[in-house]
């Protein structure tokens, strides 16, 4: 339970605040075409949630891996942003942890610089940003933070939220179902953004 003094909730960024999907999809198209490179950008949407080095070495070598990620970072922030959307309830999400004195910390594996523009562009507001880290390293940012929640969609984010010792509250919009977010270890699973509220409500009167 969160006590009655400042608390911290952390948040994953895609899938979970944002639906990234056409953003990255048009990045990764524009990639294969620049590279001349066969990428499934379809496929590759279908599994966001770890660093986009992961995503890129299905298609490229190895040693093209880290070369064609600093390409792709640079198109998304020219190309992607502006198709990313926010997701239902996510502006209410955040502004339920301030409206109980909370901080709202943003912990994901995209690029730092990405994300902020995706916060801004979105006017989604954080009390904090942490780039570039997934899994286990969430965990870390977590603690470091004194994350009491971390709320996310991928099995990872449970991972996270379990390295930090905090409740691990999964929404079913990205690459995974209730059912396996449950399965997985997940301590609640909601079916978006738009119940995170009343949930927080609840939770806060424990």
């Amino acid at each position: 339970m969160i006590g009655s003094t400042a608390f911290t909730i952390g948040f994953d960024l895609d899938m979970t605040l944002i639906d990234s999907r056409p953003g990255i999809g048009k990045v990764y198209d524009l990639l294969s075409a620049e590279t001349g490179t066969f990428i499934d950008s379809g496929l590759a949407v279908g599994r966001l949630g770890p660093p986009v080095e992961q995503e890129l070495a299905h298609w490229f070598p190895a040693e093209g891996v880290r070369e064609a990620a600093n390409r792709y970072r640079a198109l998304y922030a020219d190309h992607g942003v502006a198709d990313c959307l926010a997701l239902p309830g996510a502006h209410d999400a955040l502004a339920a942890v301030r409206k109980h004195g909370g901080r709202a910390v943003v912990v994901t594996g995209k690029h730092t610089p990405n994300a902020r523009l995706n916060l801004d562009a979105l006017d989604l507001v954080a009390d904090a940003l942490h780039g570039s880290v997934f899994g286990p390293e969430k965990g870390t940012v977590l603690r470091e933070e004194g994350a009491a929640v971390y709320v996310g969609d991928h099995l990872g984010d449970i991972m996270g939220a379990r390295t930090a010792d905090a409740l691990a509250l999964a929404v079913a919009t990205g690459p995974y179902s209730a059912e396996e977010l449950a399965a997985a270890g997940a301590d609640v699973v909601l079916p978006d953004l738009t119940a995170f509220a009343e949930w927080l409500d609840s939770y806060l009167r424990r």
